[in-house]
């Protein structure tokens, strides 16, 4: 019970922030604050292990997207197709997965080895550079590195989220912070603030999975 009260009590924190965030930058368009609700129910889905999280990441992705083309965001605008594709899939694996725990399905992590884990960080960083490079040299991306390094880790990380690897919650981490950092610097607010709270998630989906893993249920 005590759980379930942190759980919706955080998803509330994260609507607030949405709301009072667009109220006081009216410029900010009202597809950025529901595409930032959205994200909340997603993220807080996840950390939880819910499978319900797919269902607000398919609407999050689309209307994510749009918000990316108008700031010309290419890389971002690219990796949300491949969110929109890679979620189809896991839906399946995380049907697989599923747990009952208490009154509610939950699902059983895994864990990468840690030797693993390091050369995937070390080539995520070489890509993510060349993938800034050439954004830089062939396209009008406004911000061609922090879109590219916001976009390859997220690529690696949502792979090992689709697999429930409960490292993906390290690599999102860095993502979303140089996500706030992108946001801000483009003038959208409830992007920016959408992704520090997916900062505090990231903590909060790692302490779960971490639970998890060594307390099998």
């Amino acid at each position: 019970m005590r759980n379930k009260i942190f759980d919706y009590s955080f998803i509330g924190f994260g609507l607030v922030i949405q709301v009072v965030t667009y109220l006081l930058m009216p410029h900010d368009s009202w597809l950025s604050l529901l595409s930032g609700c959205l994200g909340i129910f997603s993220v807080c889905l996840a950390a939880q292990g819910n499978i319900l999280t797919f269902v607000f990441g398919f609407a999050q992705v689309i209307t994510y997207t749009y918000l990316c083309l108008t700031q010309r965001f290419y890389a971002e605008v690219g990796i949300n197709a491949y969110y929109f594709v890679t979620m189809i899939y896991g839906v399946v694996v995380w049907k697989r997965r599923l747990t009952k725990k208490e009154d509610a399905y939950v699902v059983t992590p895994r864990r990468v080895p840690y030797p693993i884990l390091a050369w995937i960080i070390v080539l995520t960083a070489v890509g993510s550079f060349l993938t800034g490079w050439g954004l830089a040299a062939w396209t009008d991306d406004t911000q061609p590195y922090l879109d590219a390094f916001t976009t390859v880790p997220a690529l690696v990380a949502q792979i090992l989220m689709i697999l429930v690897y409960r490292e993906h919650w390290f690599i999102w981490l860095a993502v979303d912070i140089l996500s706030v950092v992108m946001w801000l610097r483009a003038g959208n607010y409830c992007m920016a603030a959408q992704y520090a709270f997916w900062c505090a998630n990231c903590l909060y989906g790692l302490r779960r999975w971490t639970i998890s893993l060594n307390r099998p249920v």
